[in-house]
């Protein structure tokens, strides 16, 4: 009996969390299909299905164009990040020199500097690399985000694996890359997969450095497009036209993630050794 109501209570319990999380996107959705005063009523459905919102923020500005840019600047920092990350796990954890455990510390304390304390610094290396306005000065910037989390992640789930298979690998004469491609990435890609997906997330939902890296529509991000949609007045925010394009860019993060939810956990639980 009490372990039927403690699972009753742990249900309930996952049921209100599930709850408070979905009711943000539900009402965002619903809220992207109205328009007028009924933007403002607290309806759990619109008594009219409006889909003035979704036509009008493709035509006001290059919504497309955006959506496109935050694509290949999400994959372009998740392959380099994954490159480097991989190259880097290996180094830090399979190899034993003095200073490992600090350089380890140091790479997880640079991952939570707030993003404003580096802003001047990488404004003025996006500008002396002439890539200011460019998509690949948001990749560059970008990678101060993921290139962290990424390398510490792989390095923990790295450590775990059987030393037995790489001395057995040098003795047949492989080097380090065909022991990272070959025999490491393999039992690594529930992590690849976890870090990659949380990298790209991470990179299509970034605003900041995608605001000040960037100065025209046709190389900004989603983030920056939907912060720039305007009403009519100087004075009038359109809720419908923000809340259209927030749906427009939330869902394929969503899908991703129920895609791969079952890799991201396995990959996390594993590298963070639980």
């Amino acid at each position: 009996m009490s372990r039927g109501l403690s699972r009753a209570g742990l249900y309930l319990l996952a049921g209100i969390i599930a709850l408070a999380a979905a009711f943000p996107f539900y009402y965002a959705a619903i809220t992207s299909l109205k328009s007028g005063d009924a933007l403002f009523s607290m309806d759990l459905l619109p008594r009219q299905w409006h889909w003035d919102n979704y036509v009008a923020i493709f035509a006001q500005q290059p919504f497309a164009t955006t959506i496109v840019n935050s694509f290949w600047v999400a994959t372009g920092v998740v392959s380099v990040s994954l490159m480097l990350g991989l190259s880097a796990a290996y180094a830090l954890s399979r190899n034993r020199f003095r200073g490992r455990r600090l350089l380890m510390m140091t790479i997880l304390g640079v991952s939570m500097f707030p993003q404003v304390a580096v802003l001047s610094g990488m404004f003025e290396l996006i500008r002396w690399l002439g890539l200011y306005n460019r998509i690949g000065g948001l990749m560059l910037s970008y990678l101060i985000i993921t290139l962290p989390f990424t390398v510490w992640v792989l390095a923990t789930f790295m450590r775990r694996l059987p030393r037995e298979v790489e001395e057995a690998a040098i003795m047949d004469g492989a080097g380090p890359l065909t022991i990272i491609w070959r025999i490491f990435l393999p039992p690594l890609m529930p992590a690849m997969f976890s870090t990659g997906l949380l990298a790209f997330i991470a990179a299509w939902n970034e605003f900041l450095f995608a605001l000040t890296f960037t100065l025209t529509h046709e190389q900004r991000t989603v983030p920056v497009a939907i912060a720039l949609l305007s009403g009519a007045s100087e004075y009038e925010l359109p809720w419908g036209h923000i809340m259209a394009a927030s749906v427009t860019v939330t869902v394929p993060a969503v899908v991703l993630v129920l895609i791969f939810q079952r890799r991201i956990v396995s990959g996390l639980a594993a590298g963070t050794g639980t």
